[in-house]
């Protein structure tokens, strides 16, 4: 009797799962929440869960040529959106929440689609660019560095569920 041989799983593999894990998460955090509940402000201090959900697409938008994807919403919009942008506390000035998530569900889609097209070899390239000013930074690393920064946010939407006065999603 032989054993079966299991393969490991790659980076791009645990990559991709963590991409559905994220999608799905925002999906149960943010469900039955409405555009009103989406804008109200954490207390003393951070931002609100459209806020957040619009980041999450912004850092999306930003990887999408790495990954050979279009972007899902103009840059104008993601601009509010962007990393160092001031808390969102003028409802005027926020995308619908609605809107918001649809744009999440086809940014995450894209965002996995993406990782499916790479190689071990892109992985290894020099990044054009790196958050942390790291001048090995690979492509493989940036992206490792992404789904870190999604995954925090991502956190961020099960509490401000909570804020918006609804019981946990996740058990």
């Amino acid at each position: 009797m032989t054993a079966a041989t299991v393969a490991s799983p790659t980076a791009i593999d645990v990559m991709r799962q963590q991409t559905r894990m994220a999608q799905r998460v925002v999906q149960l955090n943010a469900d039955g929440l409405s555009h009103a509940d989406s804008l109200i402000q954490p207390h003393p201090g951070g931002n609100c869960l459209n806020w957040v959900v619009g980041h999450l697409i912004a850092i999306y938008h930003h990887s999408f040529p790495l990954l050979g994807q279009q972007p899902v919403l103009p840059a104008q919009v993601l601009a509010r959106y962007d990393r160092g942008s001031p808390p969102l506390r003028d409802a005027s000035a926020a995308t619908e929440f609605s809107e918001l998530l649809s744009a999440w569900d086809e940014s995450s889609r894209r965002f996995d689609a993406g990782l499916g097209t790479l190689s071990p070899d892109a992985l290894a390239s020099p990044a054009p660019l790196s958050p942390s000013n790291d001048p090995n930074e690979t492509i493989g690393s940036l992206l490792c560095s992404i789904s870190w920064h999604q995954a925090y946010h991502v956190g961020q939407t099960g509490l401000l569920r909570r804020v918006a006065g609804r019981r946990g999603a996740i058990a």
